[in-house]
């Protein structure tokens, strides 16, 4: 039996890309990070305060707005603003779509070359664009607004790198 496994572990059939589960390994801290701060911030446990600390420290440097962020537990706040958590929940969709169809399908930007990057470059800038212009004042901060140019963002990302970094087999 440990033969067997052995084999099957080690063998041509069974290929480990490190980069596709490092990536995943982050995608699932990005998506659960965020809304468990709050809670592990309230725990009386010890060590989960503490957890919520390195979460709310990691997102103050990656979110321009944390201070707009969803009160999931008063009086704290989720880790990053919904246009973040917006662009993390398009990674996540684009993450999924790509375990259920593989590389399959006109939407995966990569194999468009150049002009595949082009265009995520483009939809990408829904996120910047929308910031921009509620720091210039021409609207607003609105979660709804956000969440969609986030997710526009994300997903626009995601049918760019998912497949680069999820190599998979071609399927017949």
């Amino acid at each position: 039996m440990t033969q067997m496994i052995t084999k099957a572990a080690f063998s041509k059939g069974l290929q480990i890309h490190w980069a596709s589960i490092v990536a995943d390994i982050i995608l699932a801290a990005m998506v659960i990070g965020p809304p468990a701060a709050p809670f592990l911030a309230v725990s009386r446990l010890p060590i989960l305060p503490g957890i919520a600390n390195i979460i709310y420290f990691m997102g103050s440097h990656v979110c321009p707005q944390p201070e707009m962020a969803l009160s999931l537990a008063s009086p704290f706040l989720m880790a990053v603003c919904m246009r973040c958590y917006g662009t993390v929940t398009g990674l996540l969709l684009t993450r999924l779509l790509l375990a259920a169809t593989g590389t399959r399908g006109f939407y995966w930007l990569h194999q468009y070359g150049w002009s595949g990057a082009a265009w995520g470059s483009i939809l990408m800038m829904a996120y910047p664009l929308e910031l921009a212009a509620e720091v210039l004042g021409w609207w607003s901060f609105n979660n709804y607004t956000v969440t969609v140019s986030g997710l526009i963002t994300g997903l626009a990302w995601g049918l760019f790198t998912m497949p680069l970094l999820h190599p998979q087999k071609s399927r017949p």
